[in-house]
C-alpha cells in the first residue's frame, strides 16, 4: 500500500458528460493501488445540462471535500467549469481545460475536436482524462494511462466495442498532450 500518495483533484463539467465516470474511474484505480480515496460531487441541474463538480481525495484524508486553495489539479470538461471552479487551486497545482486556446496559462486540449474525429463524440470525459494523463508533468497524476486502462477492462469486460471505443479515447487525449 503506497500511503504516501496525497492529491486532492476536482473534475468540472456539466450534466452528460461523464464527470462522474471519470471520478469512478480515477477513484477505483486508487482502491486497486491500495490508496485511500475519497469522493464527493454536486448535481446542480446535471440532467438539464447543469454544473456537475466532483471532489476526489485521493491519499489520508478525512473530509471529501476540497477546500478553496486546495487542490494539485482541476479538470475542466467545459471552458465554463475552468473560470467557475478555477479558485480551487493552490499556486502549485495546474489546471487542463477543454478549449482550443486561452490566455489563462492552463493547459488547453481541444477534447471535443479529437471527440469528433475519432467517431466518439460522447467521450470528451476519456480524452480529457488521457490528457491530463499525460500533462502533469511537475505533478503527475497519482495513477497510470496503465491503471485507468485496467479498471475500464474490468467495468467494460462484457462490452468489448465499447472498451476499444474507450481505450481509443483515452490514447487520443494520451497522445495529444504528450505531442
Amino acid at each position: 500500500m503506497n500511503e504516501t500518495v496525497q492529491q486532492q483533484i476536482v473534475i468540472s463539467g456539466v450534466g452528460g458528460q461523464g464527470v462522474l465516470f471519470v471520478t469512478r474511474l480515477m477513484a477505483e484505480a486508487a482502491i486497486r493501488k491500495g490508496v485511500p480515496v475519497l469522493t464527493s460531487e454536486t448535481h446542480g441541474m446535471a440532467q438539464r445540462g447543469g454544473t456537475v463538480i466532483s471532489h476526489l481525495k485521493v491519499g489520508a484524508y478525512s473530509s471529501p471535500l476540497i477546500r478553496t486553495g486546495q487542490a494539485d489539479v482541476l479538470l475542466a470538461m467545459k471552458e465554463e467549469g475552468a473560470a467557475q471552479h478555477g479558485h480551487y487551486l493552490h499556486s502549485g497545482g495546474w489546471a487542463i481545460v477543454n478549449g482550443a486556446d486561452g490566455a489563462d496559462g492552463w493547459r488547453r486540449l481541444d477534447a471535443d475536436h479529437l471527440a469528433h474525429r475519432i467517431g466518439n463524440p460522447r467521450a470528451v470525459n476519456l480524452v480529457m482524462l488521457g490528457g491530463a494523463l499525460a500533462a502533469g508533468a511537475s505533478l503527475p497524476l497519482f495513477c497510470t494511462a496503465e491503471d485507468i486502462r485496467a479498471v475500464l477492462a474490468e467495468r467494460l469486460a462484457a462490452k468489448p466495442a465499447l472498451l476499444e471505443k474507450s481505450y481509443k479515447a483515452l490514447d487520443a487525449g494520451l497522445q495529444a498532450v504528450s505531442s
